[in-house]
């Protein structure tokens, strides 16, 4: 049955359009026109962001990933990515991957396109809260230009995370509210899909449903409807409901495929990771803030505000509460359900982030409250919203009882809080810059599509461009994969390279941290034919990856398998082709051992098996790196 809402109540504000008006009363056309322009404004900048970014650290992996699995294949789709639940995510890295490998502008474009629907998304939840009047400007201007979004817009991985969120977030709650006005089911639908696509991004949209609910029962009640909480109820129970189901199916999925990274911190840690990620990080971006960062590469910038704007922003934040509580009803609601927000989302940090090497510049990086600025906007629209108390000892200052007067100062305060921010975004930039993943990716793939020639044995990339803690996705062969123009990686080659620290191919030698000695046969060394041989090294090999020099004479092409004693030819055994006459291959083994096994695969073939190292591949002496 179709709900009838109650005349007058939880209805959006309705400006009127006067055939003529003072520049300051701006009609409804015109404010739809000041709004498109600064959305328009904010993909600029957001545009400049982008494209002065680059892929980086966990762009890396879901690169890796794209291209090891079948994108529709369950340990693609379901991969527990340090305790994140993204299937949807892993999709559009696929496809960002699949058609363009390894190219920042399809990454870019897609964090604009989804900010542009975050964007055109809070725009329409907060029309539904004030209409289209001027005032509705003010909140836009804030989540349009807030800091608060920008890290985890510039950082690919991050933002696949958290834009469908903040649009989730803010397309779900303007679908409750039209679903309470209208009763129209198509509200219910399209609300209950956006949460499970929004789920699907990220787990943290668990929050979407709770923002819904909190905002419409909020929204009842600064309009007087009696009841509030059992009246959001009611009318909205047909979106309530599939959203109830569609987070505990959600939920199951996520204890199943991923395992809790749930961490009991001391208290020490709680209140220094909160202190950081508060005064040090949300807090000045309410001004435009933190206008400098701080990078210690390979970590992501972190907010450094100084200290005269976070002791400003505590003032003025302190200021907005007074005024809202003594100058607006019922809106101690609104600031309690900000403030359980943001801890929600802090405590979400604390107990999945910390740990004993865990810094307190991790919370001022300000990805973990990123989606605040969406939930900060409706609440400011809320607060705005309620009803004036009157109160005859709280008078306007004379300066702004003019209607004029008070225009100007709101506008010459949008203007600095878009300055301010703008600042905050270009210091931003100049730190995202830093980055040594652009030069080592573009030179990587400059140096692998000029040397198709030989195959290449796998290798890490630098640690400046990926840590050793995301083996087997901080491997070449797993990020280059998906490039067309490269050599084969495989476990031998007969032109040792590697790639230094610059993305470029240097030669490669192996250390001698164990040796093949000369062997018993004059003139051949070790020989090999009919069946495996044990060719003894100068001491142990530990469990680890090793490479071996094997330099050799061959009787005529063929393939031998090369493995490490003790091992076993099932459990570590490369097939290794080998040309006719004296020649070395360089092979690539794992595990312990002793001896390094080799056995002809063709009938009749010989080998002589000199000296030559087993160790780890370096640059070669004067290659330059």
């Amino acid at each position: 049955m179709r709900a009838v809402p109650e005349a007058g109540l939880g209805d959006e504000i309705d400006s009127p359009t006067p055939t003529r008006n003072p520049w300051w009363l701006l009609d409804s056309r015109r404010v739809v026109a000041v709004a498109a322009a600064m959305v328009a404004l904010q993909m600029v900048v957001r545009g400049i962001v982008a494209f002065s970014g680059d892929f980086y650290w966990d762009d890396l992996i879901l690169i890796s990933r794209s291209g090891q699995y079948p994108a529709l294949s369950g340990q693609f789709l379901f991969y527990d990515h340090d305790g994140h639940f993204m299937p949807a995510a892993f999709l559009a890295a696929w496809f960002a991957t699949t058609v363009a490998p390894l190219t920042w502008a399809v990454s870019a474009l897609m964090l604009l396109f989804l900010q542009l629907l975050a964007s055109l998304a809070v725009l329409r939840v907060l029309r539904l809260l004030l209409g289209m009047r001027p005032i509705v400007l003010l909140p836009l201007a804030f989540y349009l230009f807030s800091p608060l979004t920008l890290p985890s817009f510039a950082w690919w991985a991050a933002g696949l995370n958290s834009l469908p969120m903040q649009i989730a977030l803010a397309w779900v709650a303007g679908d409750a509210i039209r679903l309470c006005r209208t009763g129209r089911v198509r509200f219910a639908v399209s609300g209950s899909v956006v949460t499970a696509l929004s789920l699907a991004f990220f787990e943290k949209s668990v929050l979407v449903p709770i923002v819904a609910f909190a905002t419409v029962v909020l929204l009842f009640r600064l309009d007087g409807i009696e009841r509030p909480l059992r009246s959001a109820w009611r009318r909205g129970r047909v979106l309530w409901i599939p959203l109830v189901a569609v987070t505990a199916l959600w939920a199951a999925a996520y204890l199943y495929f991923t395992e809790s990274r749930f961490v009991v911190p001391s208290p020490a840690q709680t209140v220094g990771l909160a202190h950081h990620g508060t005064s040090l990080g949300l807090v000045p971006t309410l001004l435009g803030g933190p206008w400098a960062w701080d990078r210690w590469p390979p970590s992501p910038p972190w907010a450094t505000p100084p200290t005269v704007l976070v002791v400003l922003a505590w003032a003025v934040l302190l200021a907005a509460l007074a005024w809202s509580l003594l100058c607006r009803k019922r809106t101690g609601a609104v600031w309690l359900a900000l403030v359980a927000y943001v801890a929600a989302s802090e405590a979400a940090m604390v107990l999945t982030r910390s740990g004993p090497g865990t810094a307190y510049e991790l919370a001022q990086t300000l990805r973990y409250v990123a989606d605040s600025a969406v939930v900060i906007a409706i609440g400011w629209a809320l607060i705005v919203r309620a009803p004036r108390r009157e109160n005859p000892r709280l008078r306007t200052p004379a300066a702004l009882q003019k209607p004029e007067r008070r225009a100007v100062v709101a506008l010459a305060l949008t203007v600095l809080f878009v300055v301010s921010s703008v600042w905050s975004t270009f210091t931003f930039v100049q730190r995202w810059r830093d980055n040594p993943t652009v030069d080592y990716l573009a030179n990587a793939r400059a140096s692998l599509a000029a040397n198709q020639g030989s195959p290449l044995l796998d290798q890490p990339v630098s640690i400046w461009v990926l840590l050793p803690v995301a083996y087997p996705h901080n491997t070449t062969s797993h990020i280059f994969a998906p490039l067309d123009e490269r050599p084969e990686f495989g476990r031998s080659t007969n032109y040792l390279q590697l790639l230094d620290d610059s993305g470029r191919l240097i030669p490669a030698a192996v250390t001698s941290i164990r040796n093949i000695g000369q062997g018993p046969v004059p003139g051949c060394g070790y020989r090999v034919e009919d069946g495996a041989t044990d060719i003894p090294l100068d001491g142990p090999l530990i469990d680890w990856e090793w490479t071996a020099q094997l330099n050799y004479f061959a009787s005529a092409d063929g393939t031998i398998e090369v493995g490490l004693s003790g091992s076993g030819p099932a459990a570590d055994a490369v097939t290794v082709p080998v040309q006719a006459g004296l020649n070395q291959v360089f092979v690539r083994l794992f595990g312990p051992g002793t001896a390094v096994r080799v056995q002809p695969v063709n009938p009749g073939l010989a080998l002589c098996v000199g000296a030559g190292p087993v160790g780890a591949v370096v640059p070669a002496a004067g290659s330059g790196s």
